[in-house]
């Protein structure tokens, strides 16, 4: 008898759930948003200029979590595992859009609910002040001491890695990559000097480059760089290199329509907030919200550019 009343106390326990699930009474509780890499980042920072306006918008407060590890793999791993309900979400990296391919990624952009695209930016190639001048040196040195310069970026098989592959490519040069948990480190180790460059974002570099420590020798999208209009883009020196990195936000697979409607309602509100758009403004970091369907659409076009020098590497699944 106690047992059938305790399994009837449970299954209304877990209708009364299902009913406040499905009325939309969401949210009630802090939301959680997972930054796959270490602090100190871009993604890390377009994350936690977004969350300080949450509470704002969504009536209880939006904490950032970082969690590196396996090339962002950790922290997007607890997503997927997580109860599509809206309250632990990620920045979603645009590696996922062929890291499933490469075996880095147990998973794709098919296993998350994207929800909203937040931020847009550009590689940059940045050395150490006093090493090199300008790309033509940069090169001329590559050309004549094949796989000696150390290229960091955030992990093997990232778009930073493959934003210096590319250039590579088009240089003709060899050039040796050195994986790192996150631009930040990556950064600290071209300071020390144990690496010779990074191919990180220009905003992730904004903060050296202005103190004098690091020097940008170009840009790598296909226009100049707002915080740094005297540096050329590298198609401007007759390269055919545009590499964009993405940054937007998601859920769990499953996540339910009303629920993403919500959250992407408040989070456009919030990337609208002047303290937002100050804070990305001076780090050099750009806005470039899109919808769920562009987001998607913004994804699946980048992996089919990559999917190139993804096949020239050898990083792709036979």
């Amino acid at each position: 008898m106690r047992r059938r009343i305790l399994g009837i106390i449970a299954l209304m326990s877990m209708v009364v759930t299902l009913g406040a699930f499905a009325q939309g009474k969401f949210p009630t509780k802090p939301i959680k948003i997972i930054v796959p890499w270490d602090a100190g980042g871009g993604t890390d920072a377009v994350a936690r200029a977004l969350a300080r306006s949450g509470e704002k918008y969504l009536g209880v407060p939006v904490v950032v979590e970082n969690k590196p590890g396996g090339s962002g793999a950790v922290g997007l791993a607890e997503v997927v595992q997580s109860p599509p309900d809206g309250y632990t979400l990620a920045i979603l990296p645009v590696e996922l859009g062929f890291m499933d391919k490469t075996g880095v990624y147990p998973f794709g952009f098919k296993d998350f609910t994207p929800i909203m695209n937040i931020n847009t930016d550009p590689a940059a190639l940045t050395v150490k002040t006093g090493k090199f001048k300008n790309v033509a040196e940069f090169v001329a040195y590559a050309k004549a001491n094949p796989g000696k310069l150390k290229v960091g970026n955030s992990g093997t098989g990232l778009l930073w890695h493959l934003a210096a592959a590319v250039f590579s490519k088009e240089a003709g040069i060899s050039l040796t990559y050195v994986p790192f948990s996150g631009a930040a480190p990556a950064i600290a180790a071209l300071i020390g000097n144990q690496i010779d460059a990074v191919s990180v974002s220009g905003a992730e570099v904004q903060a050296q480059v202005k103190g004098g420590d690091l020097t940008m020798l170009a840009c790598m999208g296909d226009k100049r760089l707002a915080n740094f209009p005297e540096v050329p883009t590298l198609m401007e020196l007759g390269y055919n290199v545009n590499i964009n990195t993405f940054r937007g936000i998601g859920g769990p697979k499953g996540l339910p329509a009303d629920r993403v409607k919500i959250l992407a309602d408040a989070f456009k509100k919030m990337m609208e907030e002047p303290d937002f758009v100050q804070t990305l403004s001076k780090m050099g970091l750009g806005i470039d919200y899109r919808s769920t369907a562009d987001y998607k659409k913004l994804a699946d076009e980048t992996a089919a550019t990559l999917a190139p020098i993804l096949t020239e590497l050898g990083l792709l699944r036979k």
